[in-house]
């Protein structure tokens, strides 16, 4: 949002740091930046919410019956339905953070932005962790891609990953997914192990062509792997370590969850609702704090899975 320009002369409130709007725009600048769930999910929707408890009413594809056909048959035209998923709104988080006026003056340090900057990344950690955690909860399984019950091996060689990624596509592939915006999301340990499997890896006629890998947005490479563009993510979990306060099933120490699909398999909705800069009433601070909220759903099973392997 820009300012608008100043009389001749007219002093007051200069810098233009009383307007909400550059927080905002700072705010979803990083988000963006960072969130692996907005690669991989639909965000048509993202637009029609503005507030916590907006819903979005996302009409189903007609499943559409084809039939034989004799000449000089009767032909029956099939009545469409038209089902509808609602995903609605119910997520939220915030940051707030003051800084005090003489801390601002006498710090070269701008506070603000920076801390603005760090709340935006808390936002997009929170976030991923939420939605991934929501797609392993109600996304489809399959035996050849490990379950919590039962975890694929993979590490028993250096190829057995590579060969559970290849089931992965198999998987999709048997339930007619298109190939194009199919994706796979993994923790670090889980493309540690990958990566030992050189003589696969770089098999062009696996990866595609040659390229630079490119780290954006969690994602590892450039060149697919078995048609899934592939993503990093500290958000999905194990039940030990830094991040036990977050986990995914009851994995163990050495099981590691990761999510399979398409695109169009899970749709979320997002919306940094409001960042405004307020004057603390107990201090001579500024207090800075942003509103994100959110919807997730998972609307195509065949089209959303989970895996869990064992990694030591």
């Amino acid at each position: 949002m820009a300012t608008m320009s100043l009389a001749a002369g007219y002093q007051n409130l200069p810098s233009g740091n009383w307007v909400p709007a550059v927080y905002s725009q700072k705010v979803l600048k990083f988000f963006r930046r960072a969130s692996v769930v907005e690669a991989i999910t639909n965000t048509d929707y993202a637009g029609e919410i503005e507030n916590f408890g907006d819903t979005v009413n996302i009409i189903k594809e007609p499943s559409i019956t084809v039939s034989d056909y004799a000449r000089g048959q009767t032909v029956n035209a099939q009545v469409l339905a038209d089902d509808q998923i609602q995903l609605t709104v119910d997520q939220g988080s915030y940051f707030a953070f003051k800084v005090d006026d003489i801390e601002e003056r006498q710090s070269h340090v701008n506070w603000e932005a920076l801390s603005t900057s760090s709340g935006a990344y808390a936002l997009k950690k929170n976030y991923d962790y939420n939605v991934l955690k929501a797609v392993y909860d109600n996304s489809s399984t399959d035996s050849t891609t490990g379950t919590d019950a039962s975890p694929k091996t993979g590490d028993t060689n250096s190829n057995t990953l590579v060969d559970i990624v290849s089931a992965a596509k198999v998987v999709l592939d048997g339930q007619d997914v298109p190939e194009e915006n199919r994706w796979l999301v993994a923790p670090p340990k889980f493309f540690s192990q990958l990566r030992k499997a050189d003589s696969k890896l770089m098999d062009q006629s696996v990866m595609g062509e040659g390229g630079a890998s490119m780290l954006r947005n969690g994602k590892v490479t450039d060149r697919p792997l078995f048609g899934f563009d592939m993503y990093m993510t500290n958000a999905i979990a194990v039940s030990s370590g830094a991040a036990a306060s977050k986990t995914f099933g009851s994995s163990g120490s050495t099981e590691y969850a990761f999510l399979y699909g398409h695109m169009s398999g899970v749709a979320t909705a997002n919306h940094i609702a409001k960042t405004e800069m307020i004057r603390d009433p107990n201090s001579f601070s500024d207090i800075i704090r942003g509103l994100h909220v959110f919807g997730r759903k998972v609307i195509r099973t065949e089209a959303s899975y989970s895996g869990v392997v064992t990694l030591s």
